[in-house]
Formats: C-alpha cells, structure tokens, sequence
C-alpha cells in the first residue's frame, strides 16, 4: 500500500495540467509590430506557452476575431480585460488617400504554408484495393524506365483525352498496431499529366515530376479540394487513442515542423485545424524482491516475468511530453500533422491526447 500511494503521489505531482486559462510566457513583450512572413502560430508563441489558443488570446478585438484583418504594419499590444491577457489590433494607417497598407501577399497565415503545401496536393492514404484498381502505367515513349516532365507515358485503360492525371506510387501499408486492422496505403505522387490521346492504353503527357515515373504506378485524379484555409481556426483535438503512426520522411525521429502520420481519421472524429499534444507513454518500472525500482533498460528475463506474474511489481511512470502538432490533412482512418512545438524528438508509436498546459517545468 506504501508502494502505491508514493508512486500515485509521484504520478500527481508529475501530471500535466489542463486548464483554461491563459499562460503568458516569461519574458513576453508588451507590443510587437507585424512583419512580412510572420504568421499567426509564432506572435501567439512570443506571448503564450499555448500559442494554437491564439484565437482566445486575440478573441476580444472585433478586428483580431477576423485573423485575415492582421496584416505586416499592424500594431499589437497586450492589455488585461477581466485579468484575461487579449491582443489589441492598431492598423497602421498612411495620412494619405491611400489609407491601409497591406501587403501584395495579404493576411498572415496561421503557418507557414510553404512548410505544407507540397503535402495538400500530393502523399495521400488510400485503400489498398482500391489503388490496385487504378489505372496503371507500362511505360512510356522513351526506352528509359524512369519518365520526367515532357516525357509520354502510356496507361492502362480508355481515359478521357484533356483529362489531369496525378501519377502515384505505392508506398507504406499501415496497420493498427492493436488491432491489426488495415489503416490505407500511402500514395506517392510522382508526377501530374494531362491524357493526350484516348484508347484501351492511353497517353499522357507528363506536366510536371516531383520525382522519376515507373511502370506500375498508378494513375487517378489530383485532389481538387486539397487545400488549407491560411485562416484556419485551431481547436483542441477530442479524439481519445490516436498515436504517430509513421513519418513521412520515414525517418526514426522527428522534430519541428516535420510531418506525422497519425492513425486516426475522418471517421474517427479528427478534422483539419485540431491540435494534440504529443507524449512518449511513460515507462514501466518492476520493483524487485529487494524492494528497489529496475528501470526497463536494466531488467532481466527474471524481473519480466515477475511484472507479468504480480501486477503490484509493475508501476507505470507518467507519460513524457514530446511537443504539439497541428492536422492540416485527413483521410478516412488517417491524418497527416504538422509538429509545431518539439521539447523531445517525436517517434513512432507516441500517443496524441487533448492539447495541455504544462504548468510546471517551464
């Protein structure tokens, strides 16, 4: 009993504290002027150790409630309105009839877009069956078997001629790591091409390569609808049990602003704009016969068993914070996010939860 109440009390003291109210980080200013290629997430970051909570921090200005209002020349300045801390939008305005400046790029992003537009029109995760189903390369014009822009490739199948194809090769399968269910295939685009003569194998000129076409790939419809609003709303994520599923990359260790795949979806409740917090499930230490912690990396077949044998041996440690990351693509039984916030490097089979404010250790 002794053993449980100082490791429910180490876990207590340990936890991480959710709660709706606005942190300031240390050393924040108290006005900052907009620059050209600042976005919404890093001015919220020089002010709050939550920055997706912008929306609430800048909620009191009819003007900032409209984020496509804050322009590079605007004046910021923090005020308290019923101790809440709130940003206060100040124009920058010419005396001259041409009033307003603002900028030929327009409002600030929430994100650098650059950091995810490649991945809106190209890696997608599909059905597995369903990509086999597509109509498939065999090859093209030119002897080589790799095919780049101007090159003409044929495929399989009578495809109507103008057509815009995007050319995709099959990537990773991903399971549920649980349950073992299929998650989809990933979707390489390699290429996009316009069908340039119709017939049981069709042509189509190649438009544009991100990276050399084979025989076997596979040929269906760009996205029409795969882009992210600049002024997307961040909103903490709900859904419960989503971990990283894989990098995109298909790297061992990710960090600040890589993409994530998560094994969760559209049909699980996920939506673009949701944020999650992201940990490293806490390790699990066995008290031996002599009383004292062994850590995992220290246990023996002996103290293994000992755990599975006696559940009171086995203590779970609390999970480790890694860092937060922002959805900006869904599929149906997956996602694909940005990490935006890495104390830790992030890794495959860390588990997403509701967005926290650590409250201490910062």
């Amino acid at each position: 009993m002794k053993r449980f109440t100082f490791f429910a009390l180490l876990s207590l003291m340990c936890s991480w504290v959710y709660a709706d109210v606005l942190t300031l980080k240390a050393g924040h200013p108290d006005t900052y002027v907009v620059k050209k290629g600042d976005t919404l997430w890093d001015i919220s970051a020089m002010f709050l150790k939550d920055p997706w909570r912008w929306p609430k921090l800048w909620g009191a200005n009819p003007q900032i409630a409209n984020p496509h209002l804050i322009y590079p020349g605007d004046h910021l300045t923090l005020v308290f309105i019923d101790g809440e801390p709130r940003l206060v939008n100040k124009p920058f305005v010419r005396n001259s009839p041409e009033g307003r400046i603002k900028s030929k790029g327009g409002a600030i992003p929430l994100v650098d877009l650059a950091l995810i537009e490649p991945y809106l029109v190209q890696n997608r995760i599909v059905d597995a069956e369903w990509l086999q189903q597509q109509p498939m390369v065999l090859g093209g014009e030119s002897p080589s078997k790799h095919h780049v822009a101007d090159n003409v490739i044929y495929i399989r199948g009578n495809l109507p001629a103008g057509t815009k194809l995007g050319i995709y090769q099959p990537g990773r399968k991903f399971e549920d790591d649980t349950s073992g269910d299929a998650l989809g295939q990933e979707a390489i685009l390699t290429a996009t091409g316009r069908v340039t003569e119709s017939g049981d194998v069709s042509k189509v000129l190649l438009l544009n390569n991100f990276r050399e076409t084979k025989a076997g790939f596979r040929a269906f419809s760009v996205e029409d609808d795969a882009f992210m609003s600049a002024y997307l709303m961040p909103r903490a994520g709900t859904v419960s049990g989503a971990k990283v599923m894989a990098s995109e990359k298909d790297i061992r260790e990710m960090g600040k602003f890589d993409i994530a795949y998560i094994d969760r979806g559209r049909k699980d409740g996920v939506e673009t704009g949701q944020v999650f917090t992201i940990f490293k499930p806490g390790d699990e230490v066995v008290i031996g016969n002599d009383n004292i912690p062994v850590l995992p990396g220290e246990q023996s077949a002996y103290d293994k068993l000992l755990a599975a044998m006696d559940s009171d041996s086995a203590v779970k440690l609390p999970n480790l914070y890694r860092g937060q990351l922002l959805v900006f693509k869904v599929f149906d039984k997956t996602s694909m996010g940005l990490i935006l916030v890495d104390k830790r490097p992030v890794r495959v089979g860390d588990i997403l939860t509701k967005p926290v404010t650590i409250l201490k250790g910062e």
